[in-house]
């Protein structure tokens, strides 16, 4: 039992040892699907992740980032819908080499604010949008150098983002580009 213990300790160590800390930050490019004459709305993420090495070639990256996401709706007048989220994803890494890795998995996103804006005149409209939504990512990142890479993912949501939608499930879909920067150990 004591070897158990002893065993147990040094690869926990060993496990915390080798996670790495950083940030990221970039631009979202996003839209709602099934809703009528969209066009997709331009905002940004930013926030921390942890990367824990589970075997040679993949590990798991839990991240907490604000993201800004929405839509632009097409036609007469100035008419979007912005909901920003605190986003948790947590993306499976295959590094196919010691710079380049492909991940994908789920993002669990909770509602901070949502505001619609039509004609100038914007309102509060987080009444009418749902305050969880999950989606699945699948990116891709280099590291340019150990510590400064360019990320790239697509989340597509699977929840209807308007609450007592009688229509088809109104979904996020964004594409999000940025920088990371992982802290030296």
């Amino acid at each position: 039992m004591k070897k158990l213990f002893l065993v147990g300790a040094v690869a926990l160590f060993g496990a915390m040892n080798a996670q790495t800390f950083g940030v990221k930050a970039g631009m979202n490019i996003s839209n709602l699907s099934n809703a009528d004459d969209t066009k997709s709305l331009v905002g940004f993420n930013a926030g921390v992740f942890m990367n824990a090495p589970l075997a040679a070639d993949f590990s798991i990256q839990p991240e907490v980032l604000y993201n800004a996401k929405g839509a632009k709706y097409d036609g007469p007048g100035d008419i979007s819908l912005k909901i920003d989220y605190i986003s948790v994803p947590v993306m499976f890494q295959y590094n196919a080499t010691p710079q380049f890795y492909l991940e994908a998995g789920p993002e669990f996103s909770f509602v901070v604010s949502s505001k619609a804006k039509a004609n100038g005149m914007s309102g509060d409209a987080k009444d009418a949008v749902e305050s969880f939504d999950i989606g699945v990512g699948l990116g891709a990142g280099y590291y340019f150098t150990p510590n400064i890479g360019l990320t790239a993912r697509y989340v597509a949501g699977f929840s209807d983002v308007i609450k007592n939608n009688p229509g088809d499930s109104v979904r996020n879909g964004v594409f999000q580009i940025g920088l990371a920067y992982k802290f030296s150990k």
